[in-house]
């Protein structure tokens, strides 16, 4: 008898996050009432994009990170604006307003979002193509392969270069079917302490944290962060940007002192694989950057963009 309720209390602590994940609402139409972009059905599923920044101009392109949609750029887009850019942004597939479909969230998985966003917007003069943190990977991987079509390369604290993840999370990264389980009972609480720890800092995104800890009230955001860590955030994209380089584009990487994600040590690893890209260090700045010292990294990319890199 004793063995029985053993075995029920194991089964019930086994099953107790999935049943915590099937009780989290479904990114539907009700949940997407108050989105404000609009809505492209993609082959791999709907896709949330948004327009911002100045009415005419050239075309920036920009692309969030891990756990941050897409709201993550409303002070840069602003910013564009100001400088003349027209602004797309779109959520990634597992984050903000978009769907979660299974299956691999490698490169090839996020290049062909990128592609057809771009193909149904009817971008196509050039652009500047701007990703932070994991868009910094997916930046570098379609600005590989699609260099005649890119005007500038902005990377902001991108991944792809070097990384730092605590033991538990690589434990979990590299630990099937143990790692899905512990991915689902602790990342909300990892998720949760560690935005909460930024609700002193200075932001210039309005209700950024509250944003952030709502992807955790939605079906498939921790299994996509995890098949991100498992995917493209496993690989390095040395060939990647030595092939940028070989192209002559030109590529402006911006860094933070404090990064404890991106570590400033990337920024020497960078220059020996792309010489000609021009980096800049924004100090006091952690991995938030974008949102923190968004008027740094806006200075940045308004005298480095004028300029043209050079």
């Amino acid at each position: 008898m004793i063995l029985f309720l053993v075995l029920i209390l194991l089964a019930m602590i086994v099953a107790l996050p999935y049943y915590t994940e099937a009780r989290r609402k479904v990114m539907d139409d009700d949940a997407r009432a108050d989105a404000p972009g609009h809505f492209l059905q993609l082959s791999q599923g709907l896709t949330h994009v948004k327009w911002g920044g100045a009415v005419r101009g050239p075309v920036a392109v920009c692309v969030h990170g891990l756990t941050t949609p897409s709201f993550v750029w409303d002070s840069i887009t602003e910013g564009l604006g100001a400088m003349g850019y027209r602004v797309l942004t779109y959520d990634l597939y597992g984050r903000g307003f978009s769907d979660r479909p299974k299956g691999e969230q490698d490169a090839e998985f996020f290049l062909q979002q990128l592609e057809e966003v771009l193909a149904v917007e009817e971008v196509t003069d050039e652009i500047t193509l701007i990703g932070y943190s994991m868009g910094g990977s997916i930046a570098t991987c379609y600005a590989a392969k699609h260099a005649p079509k890119i005007r500038h390369l902005v990377l902001i604290a991108p991944a792809g270069i070097m990384m730092k993840l605590d033991g538990l999370s690589r434990f979990i990264r590299d630990m099937p079917v143990l790692g899905d389980w512990l991915m689902m009972l602790l990342f909300p609480y990892k998720h949760q302490r560690e935005t909460d720890a930024e609700r002193s800092v200075p932001c210039s995104v309005p209700g950024m944290v509250d944003l952030q800890q709502r992807e955790l009230n939605y079906q498939g955001f921790i299994a996509g962060v995890l098949s991100s860590l498992r995917g493209i955030l496993m690989q390095e994209l040395e060939v990647e940007h030595r092939e940028i380089h070989q192209a002559g584009l030109p590529v402006l990487a911006i860094w933070g002192q404090k990064d404890k994600i991106i570590p400033i040590s990337a920024m020497g690893k960078l220059t020996t694989w792309s010489r000609m890209a021009r980096e800049e260090m924004i100090e006091g700045a952690g991995h938030g950057l974008t949102y923190t010292h968004s008027d740094q990294v806006l200075e940045i990319m308004r005298e480095r963009l004028r300029e043209g890199l050079n």
